[in-house]
């Protein structure tokens, strides 16, 4: 039986939903990289590196090669790097309208944590 689109969209989303994949998909964007410099950048175990790689792998949105012994990852597409940007751009606008907000509630003297 087929997945519906809505749950296939509702996959790949939770996909996105760690914050070491969301900053590999960002180094990312400025090109390739081993996985070495991906360590580097990221500071994290590279086992636990290792996984969040093979889980951006399966969902097809990075791409790897081998050059010897070093691991090379890379963006399969450029809509990948046009999602990231839609995504700072809606988290710009929403951080924008809680500091809108913040700055009413300073101004009516109700003081925000």
């Amino acid at each position: 039986m087929a997945v519906p689109l809505y749950q296939a969209k509702a996959d790949f989303f939770r996909m996105l939903g760690h914050p070491v994949r969301i900053r590999v998909l960002e180094l990312l964007q400025s090109g390739p990289l081993p996985v070495r410099g991906l360590l580097a950048a990221i500071e994290v175990e590279p086992s636990a590196l290792s996984q969040q790689l093979a889980a951006l792998r399966r969902s097809g949105i990075v791409v790897s090669t081998r050059d010897g012994s070093t691991v090379v990852y890379e963006l399969a597409g450029r809509e990948a790097t046009a999602l990231m940007l839609a995504a700072r751009k809606i988290l710009t606008e929403v951080l924008a309208g809680r500091t809108e907000l913040l700055a009413e509630l300073r101004e009516s003297g109700i003081q925000a944590p």
